[in-house]
């Protein structure tokens, strides 16, 4: 079991070296099509349309990396507050609830890449680039997503992770960061 979170968490950090390079790439295209139009005059074609579909698709695919570190916005209200077995069964139904959406848009994000692929489909600029290339970052981030689930869900099945990541006191926690934080000069 161990293996395969090790796998499944470099899979993920690799999602999320790829997600950073197609972000550092988006800016230096921008700062390329900047140059061109505002200082050699020139039209630019495929700069804008790049741009978009790149950042969408280091969204989708650094989607796992941020789950593996816990960065997604979390609102833990009710986790804190509950204990014990009810804390586990929230965090055992936020993953299933979680998984399922993500293997849908998995699913629904393959038919759609695979009708573009077959269908030859171009987008309607001057560019014109092949869209089963764009649009295979919702099948390929929403399944490496999922992988993810399935290690974060076996990980707190198995013990090796606790629910939320949260310590079996949080509120006591909770509430001790609370008094430390009104205790701060203003």
């Amino acid at each position: 079991m161990v293996v395969f979170f090790r796998l499944v968490s470099r899979i993920s950090l690799v999602s999320g070296v790829l997600a950073a390079s197609m972000i550092a790439v988006s800016i230096l295209v921008v700062c390329q099509m900047v140059y061109l139009r505002y200082v050699e005059n020139a039209s630019t074609v495929w700069q804008t349309e790049f741009v978009t579909y790149c950042m969408l698709a280091a969204t989708l695919i650094g989607m796992p990396y941020v789950q593996k570190l816990r960065g997604h916005v979390n609102v833990d209200l009710l986790p804190i507050y509950l204990r014990g077995r009810a804390r586990y069964a929230l965090a055992v139904g936020t993953y299933l609830l979680s998984l399922a959406v993500c293997l849908l848009l998995t699913f629904y994000g393959f038919e759609m890449w695979h009708e573009a692929w077959v269908g030859g489909w171009t987008s309607d600029t001057v560019w014109g680039v092949p869209l089963d290339i764009p649009y295979a970052a919702l099948p390929l981030g929403f399944g490496l997503m999922s992988l993810q689930y399935i290690a974060d869900l076996l990980a707190l099945v198995t013990g090796h992770a606790r629910p939320f990541d949260l310590p079996d006191d949080a509120l006591g926690a909770a509430a001790a960061a609370e008094r430390v934080t009104r205790d701060l000069p203003r």
